[in-house]
């Protein structure tokens, strides 16, 4: 019975932090000022983005590369058009774990969990 509990808590503890970098899913974003930019949805290797704005070139996919603390945008409108190249993970006192959205010199967007 021991051995279970034993091997049942290592399993657990092996498998949290990796749980917890967890990018895939449809994430809420935000833009620098905090006004809502759009929906971004990330499964596999493709992301998808749907800006707020009627029209704008953001909207779009795209391919990403996971890393252990976000994701690398490799391609795709959010890049072209608004030079995004990295998805940190980050905590956010709300939601728990959040993406910040960056380019090659600031972070410009803030995306939550939906």
């Amino acid at each position: 019975m021991r051995r279970i509990a034993l091997t049942a808590a290592l399993i657990a503890l092996t498998a949290s932090p990796a749980l917890a970098q967890s990018f895939e899913g449809n994430w809420g974003c935000r833009d620098a000022d905090g006004t809502k930019a759009g929906m971004l949805t990330i499964y596999g290797g493709v992301y998808g983005f749907a800006s707020t704005i009627v029209g704008d070139t953001s909207s779009g996919t795209g391919t990403i590369t996971g890393y252990q603390d976000g994701v690398g945008f490799n391609d795709g409108a959010l890049k072209a058009s608004r030079g995004i190249e990295a998805g940190r993970i980050v905590a956010h006192p709300n939601a728990g774990v959040a993406i910040q959205l960056e380019t090659k010199t600031a972070a410009v967007m803030l995306c939550t969990p939906r």
